[in-house]
């Protein structure tokens, strides 16, 4: 009896450890995967139908993706030129419910919001109204190249019913590309434009990464130079 009580004292004066719970990515981070968006994209969107249809009705819009950051947060901005059912929007990280959301203006100025997740390069996003559900699924097929479709699933149905997909094309860019093609020292996407910090260039991918890049040159140096160190 004396030898187990001695055995229980013992183990109540181990260090009781616990396995550290992983740390949520930041904005930036849970961002990344749609770092291929960035840049200026050639859109044709189809509606559903024949055919016929589809060439009688089709339509043809800009896509523009960028980075914007204010402190530690960060989200992405897409703006339509000429497109057909939106004019802007924003695509953030949702940490509380590891989910993105995606809020996009129409042209006359009404609001959707639409929330999900990605896998495999597809992000999945849902709204539901009391009438019907509706879903925006944005397939990222290559650096290049992305698809979005918009569905609508009628109260009580079971099934989503395609309305218009779009399918989009980066410009000024070649459909298939080697690699070796400079980071952006801020998102690490593709870098596309050259920016110089104390006689250096680094590279960036859109607007939104230069403003920061210049706003904190030091800051992001710092963190590139760390990264080629590590790499060897």
């Amino acid at each position: 009896m004396h030898r187990r009580a001695t055995m229980l004292t013992l183990l109540t004066l181990l260090p009781v450890t616990f396995a550290a719970a992983p740390e949520a990515p930041t904005a930036k981070e849970a961002l990344q995967p749609f770092n291929d968006l960035i840049g200026s994209w050639r859109g044709t969107g189809t509606p559903a139908g024949s055919r016929a249809e589809q060439q009688k009705h089709f339509w043809v819009e800009g896509i523009a993706w960028e980075w914007q950051f204010r402190g530690p947060d960060a989200w992405l901005k897409v703006a339509f030129d000429k497109g057909k059912h939106f004019t802007a929007g924003e695509l953030r990280y949702l940490p509380e419910q590891s989910a993105y959301a995606l809020k996009l203006i129409a042209p006359g100025g009404e609001t959707r919001t639409f929330v999900g997740q990605i896998d495999k390069r597809v992000l999945t996003l849902q709204r539901d109204d009391e009438d019907e559900s509706q879903r925006l699924v944005l397939t990222l097929l290559h650096p290049n190249r992305f698809l979005y479709r918009y569905e609508v699933r009628p109260a009580g149905k079971a099934l989503f019913a395609t309305k218009y997909q779009v399918g989009a094309t980066k410009e000024g860019v070649p459909f298939v590309e080697g690699d070796g093609r400079p980071a952006c020292i801020v998102s690490g996407g593709l870098g596309s434009t050259a920016v110089t910090y104390q006689g250096k260039t680094y590279y960036v991918c859109c607007g939104g990464c230069r403003t920061e890049f210049l706003e904190s040159p030091e800051k992001y140096v710092k963190e590139y130079e760390a990264k080629q160190r590590k790499r060897k």
